[in-house]
């Protein structure tokens, strides 16, 4: 009698060094040339053009452009994610709407003064915020911790609406974006050169200033 032995799973072979390195290339060109000319304006050569990769090469890491669209937006969300959540955990004892402002939005400059790519990334950020095309993204990636923020300042603001406090967490990231990937305009109307510190701690101020302003109307 014939006895049937167990399939034995294949093993995937990990990716090389090499391949993971190609892999990051062709990220961080999809993140710089979408940054600069948004979905639509980007094409797969520009992409390969910017990794100093073959077209196929894109093909193979990103799928087409939309899958590669969501894909560079996917890369880091989880770790701003967990920045945010980690200064929200560290500030649990003094929690104010300036303290969970900040918790939100200073993590996003401490990555960005880390690595200087994180710019381009709020530019796909602020995309995906503004464009119905992406709803679905921005609420795998982004939606979750939105929501336990916006909690916390509703416990902060027993007197507000649903509405206000979703109006003022909007109008804060809107803030937030606009200084991260266009300081320079503050100069160019006029206004003096700041520290980006700064511009920060200002920053913060002003947004949790003007959310507990709408109470007082």
């Amino acid at each position: 009698m014939m006895t049937t032995q167990p399939t034995v799973p294949e093993r995937k072979r990990a990716p090389s060094k090499r391949a993971l390195a190609t892999r990051d290339r062709v990220f961080d060109a999809a993140e710089r040339v979408f940054a600069l000319r948004g979905f639509d304006g980007a094409t797969i050569r520009d992409i390969a053009a910017e990794a100093g990769e073959p077209v196929g090469t894109i093909h193979h890491h990103g799928g087409g452009k939309e899958v590669l669209f969501q894909r560079t937006v996917a890369r880091r969300a989880d770790a701003l994610s967990d920045a945010r959540l980690a200064m929200l955990e560290r500030t649990k004892e003094n929690l104010t709407l300036e303290t969970v402002l900040e918790a939100f939005i200073r993590p996003f400059f401490a990555l960005s003064a880390q690595d200087g790519r994180w710019r381009d990334y709020a530019r796909l950020v602020a995309y995906v915020s503004v464009d119905d095309r992406w709803r679905e993204v921005s609420a795998r990636h982004f939606d979750p911790t939105a929501a336990i923020f916006i909690a916390e300042m509703r416990k902060l603001m027993p007197g507000a609406s649903p509405q206000q406090v979703a109006e003022g967490f909007v109008f804060s990231v809107s803030a937030m974006l606009a200084l991260l990937t266009s300081a320079d305009r503050i100069a160019s109307l006029g206004g003096s050169v700041r520290s980006e510190a700064d511009q920060i701690d200002r920053l913060i101020r002003f947004c949790a200033a003007g959310m507990a302003g709408t109470l007082t109307r």
